[in-house]
């Protein structure tokens, strides 16, 4: 593939990426519900959606990146009825609702810069978008495809459904949600049990809350999302992301209020391409705040949790995450994190030696054959799975030419350099833990290392040499030797 193919959830196949207005690209992700620390699961949707944005610059379009912060608060269950989340914690520990939402907000934006994740253009909150969603509400209701009942507003999606493909993303009839839909005690107000709140009206307890024409309440879960990304982005948009596990209803939600206001028979599907990661597991289950199996990214740092052995740093991590496409189960072990902490090493020693090598004459390794496969895995549905075995291949010809094994003239070997450089830092955002002085320090010891062994080698101290190439070993530190002498290399 030479031009950039991803996999949209709607038609479920991979389509050729065309922005409806180049080289401007619109690109929303649903963020967090902010009432208690991310978790690895966390981590990977903004990681995932950081690899789309990073490329889309890179391939030269003007993004506009939004990604929301839901601090208004999910029901429980994220359904419509049982307690706020933000506000259940803001009572527990005595504490204005505001309060919690800053704090995990923070902390949510906190973990992604020590994740390299670049910052959006926009980061909206729900709760200053409080007027717009009571007027898309009332845009719903007069359209006729919601229903006041008892101080709430629900959506008809029976009288949506004769209308437009209701379930068109998730691939669900309306049937089949009839059969996972229960009733849950006190919704009897709904006319139909897929019915979903756009306006709740609060209870007594409920901390947040605002004025309507309904009277005192908070908008449903699906409302914000909608609200926001077409406020920004426009209707339609390019790309709509998100957590698989936020398909349906979260998304089909989303489309369903978005096409309510548009004229029967044209829906707009509110994105164009809608893309979904999946999801992270432990033990087989999906990590989750609600089943309590969750691991912040503060433990992988601090290697704090049970599950680890070490602790391992936020490069590590990300590249852990970056290990497994986008589309694929993500399943946490502390041996994948001690591979990716390795993978790494070898990644970022390579791109330091990278500067040292010397061109030769000819070449005996096909530069731009691996550019184009390389590329070719970026553009096929953002595979950075094989994108990173791409630059292995490269890490192991960067060692081979510094052992004069193999050889590159000046062109390819600058060819290389560039594209290593380009997609390794500025793609896959994975950067250097070691600054500048401290790699140089690294080098100089491991050269004095190395020099050593070469000496007792001369003297057929075997022991000693062995004894250096084995403690090296130990380390995570491989030497190679070859004609040109003896290099090495992270494992």
């Amino acid at each position: 593939m030479e031009q950039l193919h991803l996999y949209n959830s709607l038609s479920r196949r991979k389509e050729l990426f065309e922005p409806l207005n180049p080289p401007f690209v619109g690109l929303y992700l649903c963020g967090p519900t902010v009432y208690s620390d991310p978790h690895l699961g966390n981590a990977r949707s903004a990681v995932n959606f950081d690899i789309l944005y990073r490329y889309l610059l890179h391939l030269g379009y003007r993004v506009r990146y939004v990604r929301n912060i839901t601090d208004v608060g999910h029901l429980e269950g994220d359904a419509d009825e049982g307690e706020d989340k933000i506000g259940k914690k803001a009572r527990l520990e005595q504490v204005e609702p505001m309060e919690i939402a800053q704090r995990y907000a923070d902390r949510y934006l906190d973990m992604l810069d020590q994740l390299n994740v670049l910052r959006p253009s926009i980061v909206p909150r729900a709760t200053g978008h409080i007027p717009e969603q009571i007027a898309l509400v009332e845009s719903i209701l007069a359209a006729g495809y919601a229903y006041v009942a008892g101080g709430s507003v629900y959506f008809d999606v029976p009288k949506y459904a004769r209308d437009y493909p209701y379930g068109a993303l998730s691939g669900r009839t309306l049937d089949e949600m009839l059969a996972v839909t229960r009733e849950l005690e006190g919704t009897t107000e709904k006319r139909h049990p897929a019915d979903f709140a756009l306006w709740k009206r609060a209870a007594p307890e409920h901390l947040m809350r605002w004025q309507s024409p309904w009277g005192e309440g908070f908008p449903g879960w699906h409302l914000e999302c909608t609200v926001m990304s077409t406020k920004y982005l426009g209707n339609p948009f390019d790309v709509h992301g998100g957590g698989m596990d936020l398909k349906f209803p979260h998304h089909e939600a989303e489309m369903a209020q978005t096409n309510a206001c548009c004229p029967p028979g044209a829906p707009t599907h509110q994105a164009r391409y809608w893309l979904h990661n999946n999801m992270v597991t432990l033990n087989g289950a999906k990590m989750t705040k609600s089943l309590g199996n969750t691991l912040s990214t503060w433990e992988i740092y601090a290697g704090s949790s049970p599950l680890l052995t070490k602790a391992y740093s936020p490069m590590a991590t990300r590249f852990f995450i970056l290990q497994a496409h986008y589309r694929s189960t993500l399943d946490f072990t502390d041996a994948g994190l001690a591979a990716a902490e390795k993978g790494l090493g070898r990644l970022m020693g390579a791109l330091a030696k990278l500067p040292t090598l010397t061109a030769g004459a000819t070449s005996s390794l096909d530069v731009a054959a691996w550019e184009r496969d390389l590329y070719g895995a970026l553009n096929d549905d953002l595979n950075t799975a094989v994108a990173l075995a791409e630059l292995f291949k490269a890490a192991g010809w960067v060692h081979a030419v510094a052992s004069g094994e193999e050889s590159l003239d000046g062109e390819a070997l600058a060819a290389l350099h560039e594209t290593y450089r380009v997609v390794l830092v500025d793609v896959l955002g994975l950067k250097p833990e070691l600054d500048g002085q401290t790699h140089a320090q690294l080098d100089a010891t491991l050269g004095l290392l190395v020099e050593l062994r070469l000496e007792a080698r001369k003297a057929k101290n075997w022991a000693l040499s062995d004894r250096i190439r084995d403690e090296l070993k130990a380390a995570g530190i491989q030497l190679n030797d070859g004609p040109q002498g003896t290099s090495w290399v992270v494992e």
